[in-house]
């Protein structure tokens, strides 16, 4: 993700409790393609250009299934707190924890599931720009009627002034913490207690992916569209280091002390640096030396999470997401098998997909073979 210096904070409202959906539970926790909808909403977050932190409002039993569920999507802890009685409520307890350094907050429905990350990206840019607060909107398709008590149509409205609004709704902070201490009555819109309080708000052009999970038909079109788009592709990536005994080894995202180390710009993970290719090719998003470049002072001496990191956002800002990830190590040393699962576990909760790990020997055969260097062979699977 790219740091601006403008800080973000994302305030996913997850506390609803979702009867219209009928699924015996709150619609955020409710599954779509083998992932709530929190999840989600949360992939979007963390696929986003602008760094931002989350903060999770979920119902008051559920916040340690928030909490988990939040931490594997992210990969480190995420704030998450119980909601109110209303979403006005639900949103203010969220704001309540908003670090006070922050600069822009986005208020969102969990129930958006499908809002992508360029939304929440353009409200952000948007803000920047004009300085005071904006929501996504779609144009209303339909004819509008003004009836009565009694079903009368009084009017025609004219629909060339309505939009159809959306979240994720981006505000200054300070504009939105304002409007939430004037707030004098229920709202069920962010936009407008920052437009009664006496705040500009613009509309800023929507997208029809941000549509709200109400009912089970809204569910069922979320599926289909999910189904629709969950197109595989593979990717293969590889790499290899010398081995350099003047240096520590890190390997697998883990550190291997008494080892000897491998030659690289950044620590030589081979295995971490494999798999960054392998996504990165599967995804058609090119390779490791030309996204981050040997010659890029950043990732001097930097460790394969920070490559991870990155390539995971990258991937998903592309709009996929990890299926799977598999990796072969061939070198002598060092041996795996003691901190395979250790391994395993820690590149998988990076990338939030299972990875898995072996090892093989070349029978002195070649450099590996002498015990000259290590190579890694990965391969990935992306959804779409």
């Amino acid at each position: 993700m790219e740091n601006t210096g403008t800080r973000v904070a994302v305030v996913v409202v997850a506390a609803g409790s979702g009867t219209r959906l009928g699924a015996g539970r709150p619609k955020a926790f409710v599954t779509l393609q083998g992932r709530t909808l929190l999840e989600h909403s949360l992939h979007a977050v963390r696929g986003m250009r602008h760094a931002a932190d989350p903060i999770v409002v979920a119902p008051a039993d559920l916040l340690q299934e928030a909490s988990e569920l939040s931490e594997r999507v992210t990969g480190r802890p995420v704030t998450v707190v119980a909601g109110g009685d209303s979403r006005q409520r639900s949103v203010a307890e969220g704001l309540a924890v908003v670090d006070p350094r922050i600069d822009v907050v986005l208020v969102h429905d969990a129930a958006r599931a499908l809002a992508p990350a360029s939304l929440f990206d353009a409200v952000v840019d948007a803000v920047l720009e004009r300085g005071y607060g904006v929501v996504p909107g779609l144009p209303v398709a339909d004819t509008v009627k003004r009836v009565g008590p009694d079903g009368a149509v009084h009017e025609t409205v004219d629909r060339s002034a309505l939009s159809a609004v959306q979240t994720p709704q981006a505000f200054p902070r300070e504009q939105l913490l304002t409007a939430y201490a004037l707030a004098k009555s229920d709202e069920t819109d962010d936009a407008g207690l920052v437009a009664a309080a006496g705040f500009r708000v613009d509309v800023v052009p929507g997208d029809a992916r941000a549509f709200k999970v109400t009912t089970p038909w809204d569910l069922q079109r979320a599926e289909d569209l999910l189904a629709g788009r969950t197109v595989p592709r593979i990717g293969t990536g590889s790499d290899t280091h010398a081995v350099d005994p003047g240096t520590e080894l890190w390997l697998a995202g883990l550190h291997w002390p008494g080892e000897p180390g491998l030659a690289g710009h950044s620590d030589g993970d081979a295995v971490a640096h494999a798999i960054v290719d392998a996504l990165l090719s599967a995804a058609g998003l090119g390779d490791i030396g030309g996204v981050f470049g040997t010659g890029d002072p950043r990732f001097s001496g930097a460790h394969g999470d920070v490559f991870l990191t990155e390539a995971r956002r990258r991937v998903e800002g592309a709009g996929f997401r990890i299926g799977n990830v598999a990796v072969q190590v061939i070198g002598n040393r060092p041996k795996l098998s003691a901190r395979r699962a250790e391994a395993e576990e820690r590149l998988s909760s990076i990338l939030g997909a299972p990875v898995s790990l072996g090892a093989t020997t070349t029978d002195g055969l070649g450099f590996t073979g002498r015990g000259e260097g290590v190579t890694a062979q990965a391969t990935a699977l992306l959804l779409s």
